[in-house]
This record gives C-alpha cells, structure tokens and sequence, in this order.
C-alpha cells in the first residue's frame, strides 16, 4: 500500500520559515519523481515545486525562498520554506509520479497523494 504522509504545517508570520516533510512508503522511491502542490481556499491545486533524477522545478513566486530535497535513505521529501508571505497560504500535498514522466504542472497526472498539511501565514 503506497502511502505518503505529510508533516511540519502551521501557523507562522510573515518572513518566517516553515520546512514540511513528506513520509512515502509502499513504492520504489528512486523510481519516482516528487513534487510539492498546494490548494488555497476557493482556488485551484496548483504545483509548487517538483524534483527527480536529473531535475529540480519551482514555480516562479516561489523560487528563492523554497527549496524541495530528497532523502532516498529514509523516503522522504521536504519542502523548506523561507520569507513566508499571507498569500503562501494554502493546504500542501505531497505527489508522487513515474521519474520518466517528468514534472508536470498538472494535478492530472500524478499518481499518488498525501491527505495534506495546513500552512497559514499570518501578515
């Protein structure tokens, strides 16, 4: 049973720093490209931050103050957030896909879920 479980949500003020942890299990990590996603309130889940074999990706707000790594020793991905602003308030998930299909933006293609942490930025 493949699981991923997120972890490392909360609440945090401006330019404050947040680092979120996605425990997976249940698959081939090596064999799967990460990604991080995020859902605001009455918005669209829309993809943050992604990372596989020979590639890292950001979308563009976010670059500078996030960074996605990977540790295939303990099957985890993390997302460490820095200069949190109101409007990088949302749910996140953490997304698992086939390394060869790459990182899309799309929600569509990813293949497995976590159930989500919450991060509230306060101004």
């Amino acid at each position: 049973q493949v699981r991923l479980v997120e972890s490392g949500g909360g609440l945090v003020q401006a330019g404050g720093s947040l680092r979120l942890t996605c425990d997976v299990s249940g698959l081939s990590f090596s064999s799967y490209a990460m990604a991080w996603f995020r859902q605001a309130p009455g918005k669209e889940r829309e993809f943050v931050a992604g990372i596989k074999s020979d590639n890292i990706r950001y979308k563009t707000s976010v670059k500078g103050r996030f960074t996605i790594d990977r540790d295939s020793g303990k099957n985890t991905v993390d997302l460490q957030m820095n200069s949190l602003k109101p409007e990088d308030t949302a749910v996140y998930y953490c997304a698992a896909i086939p390394d060869e299909m790459g990182l899309p933006l799309s929600e569509r293609h990813y293949d497995y879920w976590g159930q989500g942490t919450q991060v509230t930025v306060s101004s």
